[in-house]
């Protein structure tokens, strides 16, 4: 080859690369930012001030923390919050827990909500914190798990899709891949109801979307779980250090980069199937979501590899 179009070709080489990390850097989320007023949550014990948040560096003060982020959610809340609460005081032996409820800036009043419903459970440590501004999904179960005080850290969606109760089955699979204080995750699965009635009659372009997801999932490295989206997510004091201070997305697919986290630094996770049912009142958009999807993806699975993105090492989680 001549040398002047050597030279060109690796003009064009170079300005493409250039190009390529040009948009990873403009698609790549920022920081995500917490604001001083988000350090502090309303219960029902301190209803008009602001108490200061636990946080995550600091010891266990809890058995457990129920993480629930909260979009515009008065009418479901209390239906799951009843639920969460009915199981977790049924339980023989006691088990001390606190329930941290995360407004992700709600047009709807769903912090004042959650406050009134925590007069309903006296006896239970119930948390309201409510973000400056709408983050995404991801962006408010990384602030909840970021401020609790659980020696295991549950992640559960606000519209009491999947059963409370089966948080038992996801203990038993804790104990047995992290026992003690060691780095595990176990994560509920709706796999086992793919040819169900539950998936079936979900509509078409939803099940188009999960399937789409599946592939992709497969091609960025975590294939290996079945189901990364489900938001029933129990974590160990340990695994939680390491993954949720290097965690960027706040979108909906953020189950994803907690999962390539986890893979990154050898943390197990266990996938363990649980019930579920659909609940009207979703607010994804599947035409956006899928397109937002794809490029989350990428952007993630992009700066895992050139080490742009990385999780907490073991040596240095606390």
């Amino acid at each position: 080859m001549d040398s002047p179009l050597l030279y060109a070709a690796i003009t064009l080489v170079v300005l493409g690369l250039s190009s390529l990390y040009a948009a990873l850097i403009f698609w790549s989320p920022p920081p995500i930012i917490t604001h001083p007023s988000e350090q502090n949550y309303l219960s029902n014990a301190s209803p008009k001030k602001p108490r200061p948040l636990t946080k995550l560096s600091e010891p266990a003060k809890v058995d457990l923390s129920v993480v629930v982020p909260a979009y515009n959610e008065t009418e479901r809340l209390p239906i799951m919050l009843a639920a969460a609460v009915k199981h977790l005081e049924s339980l023989t032996p006691k088990r001390t827990y606190e329930v941290i409820i995360v407004d992700d800036g709600s047009t709807d009043d769903t912090s004042a909500a959650a406050l009134k419903l925590t007069a309903q459970y006296p006896r239970s440590d119930i948390r309201v914190v409510t973000l400056e501004h709408n983050l995404g999904k991801g962006g408010a179960v990384r602030h909840g798990m970021l401020h609790a005080g659980g020696e295991r850290l549950l992640m559960v969606d606000a519209d009491d899709a999947s059963r409370f109760a089966d948080l038992e089955l996801l203990w038993a699979e804790m104990d047995r891949i992290a026992p003690g204080d060691k780095a595990g995750v176990v994560v509920g699965s709706r796999a086992h109801l793919v040819k169900t009635e539950a998936v079936v009659k979900r509509s078409l372009l939803r099940n188009i979307l999960m399937y789409g997801l599946h592939t992709i999932l497969r091609i960025v490295g975590v294939g290996h779980i079945r189901d990364t989206q489900c938001g029933f997510k129990l974590f160990s004091r340990r695994a939680a250090r390491q993954i949720f201070p290097a965690q960027r997305l706040p979108t909906w697919i953020f189950d994803v980069e907690l999962l390539l986290l986890a893979k990154q630094v050898g943390i197990p996770v266990a996938e363990v199937p649980i019930e579920w049912h659909e609940v009207a009142g979703s607010k994804l958009n599947v035409v956006t979501a899928s397109l937002q999807m794809l490029r989350d993806l990428l952007v993630v699975r992009a700066n895992h590899l050139l080490g742009r993105w990385k999780p907490v090492s073991v040596s240095s989680a606390p």
